[in-house]
């Protein structure tokens, strides 16, 4: 249990950066920048740690959009926040990073008003390319969670929810290539990419029925020719491959590769298969979920523990969950069914005056349970334990 003195004392830190924690979320969604060109939020979030006193470790692991801050005292328990700040193209925060970069620091910095009273670390991790580029991936290869006892972010939705799944993942460029004729006076003579790349989405279709509950496999022509009289010598798309488990998405995408050869095959073209790596599902670490839930109801919020009607997308958070005891709850900015992340409206709640809250709830919510797990030796054990059992079963 966290004492109500290193309760208020967090609140209290948090409150006198409130309006500095606004701004930089605000300051992110006006200038999104795509996964890897996050400079400016980079920038802005170390200003504002050196600014308050704090050692910030620039192009942190390798990654020039990466950093490290620490606070506290070492030898004892150490807890990670984590914050991303990539946009999505064409339509910005849609999914709310702004919130999640503004409420990891001001986690962070919450925390760390208290840290060294309460005997442990906290270690805030600013994370790039969530979107598609895996920065947390290539900070658990630099071993930046060796020693850790437990990771935490929140993620903006509309509603709120503990323990939501996230889907292990997979992308696939499949690029085609055959030969060009002229599609009115000879169309015999040439040898479809389009046909090909077509025929690889709809064999996917095809193939949906034997897929179990859960899997998501879809795709877009990202090139579907070079002139509409010309048969397409070269045409690509791209393939993401999701499922509840890694065992289902090995499954899975042996099905969607079949479907690209066999269409290759079916046209007489060539295919090239390129392959991105993806993300692992997230376990959800229950103890610390409900640790954060009972804080998060005592900040006036009413949080579901799970919500099977809600959908599920992926993120590198879930390969961190396998690494270290890990949550990655989901609180509204928006009432529910009112709008999805990546959508335009979205963008615009990311903003609102109920994302600033949700964004200081979030905050003070995270960093009372970090300190929690500091303090409470009995909680901690759980949490190790049941990671270490969930982490040990074949998923």
């Amino acid at each position: 249990m966290l004492p109500s003195t290193l309760a208020a004392k967090i609140d209290e830190a948090h409150a006198k950066e409130r309006a500095a924690l606004v701004k930089l979320s605000h300051d992110i969604h006006a200038n999104p920048e795509l996964r890897w060109e996050e400079h400016k939020a980079v920038a802005w979030i170390a200003e504002l740690l050196e600014s308050r006193g704090f050692a910030v470790d620039r192009a942190f692991a390798g990654m020039s959009t990466a950093l490290r801050a620490r606070a506290g005292k070492t030898g004892g328990p150490r807890v990670a926040i984590l914050a991303e700040y990539d946009a999505l193209p064409e339509i910005g925060h849609a999914c709310g990073h702004n919130l999640i970069a503004a409420a990891g620091v001001g986690a962070f910095l919450a925390a760390a008003a208290v840290a060294s009273e309460a005997g442990g670390e906290v270690v805030l991790f600013g994370t790039p390319a969530e979107e598609g580029g895996g920065g947390k991936i290539k900070l658990i290869e630099a071993g930046a969670f060796e020693g850790f006892d437990a990771a935490m972010m929140f993620h903006p939705f509309d509603r709120d929810i503990l323990a939501h799944p996230a889907l292990a993942s997979y992308w696939y460029a499949f690029t085609f290539r055959g030969k060009p004729a002229h599609a009115a006076a000879a169309p015999h003579a040439g040898r479809s990419a389009l046909t090909a790349c077509l025929d690889t989405l709809r064999l996917i279709d095809g193939q949906r029925v034997h897929m179990r509950d859960g899997v998501r496999v879809h795709g877009v022509v990202k090139d579907g020719g070079q002139a509409v009289n010309i048969i397409p010598e070269r045409a690509a798309c791209e393939v993401n491959v999701r499922a509840t488990s890694g065992e289902e998405l090995e499954r899975v995408r042996a099905i969607v590769e079949r479907c690209a050869r066999a269409a290759a095959m079916a046209s007489d073209v060539q295919i090239e298969i390129e392959v991105r790596q993806g993300y692992r599902e997230m376990v959800n670490n229950m103890a610390m979920v409900r640790a954060f839930g009972e804080h998060a109801r005592t900040l006036g919020r009413t949080p579901n523990e799970t919500d099977e009607t809600a959908g599920a997308g992926s993120t590198d958070m879930g390969d961190v969950s396998h690494v270290v005891p890990s949550i990655h709850p989901w609180l509204g900015i928006v009432d529910r069914g009112q709008s999805q992340i990546h959508e335009h409206a979205f963008a615009r709640a990311a903003i609102s005056e109920r994302g600033d809250d949700t964004c200081a709830d979030a905050a003070r919510a995270l960093a009372r349970t970090a300190i929690e797990l500091i303090v409470d030796a009995e909680l901690l054990a759980r949490v190790r334990d049941e990671h270490r059992a969930s982490t040990a079963r074949p998923r």
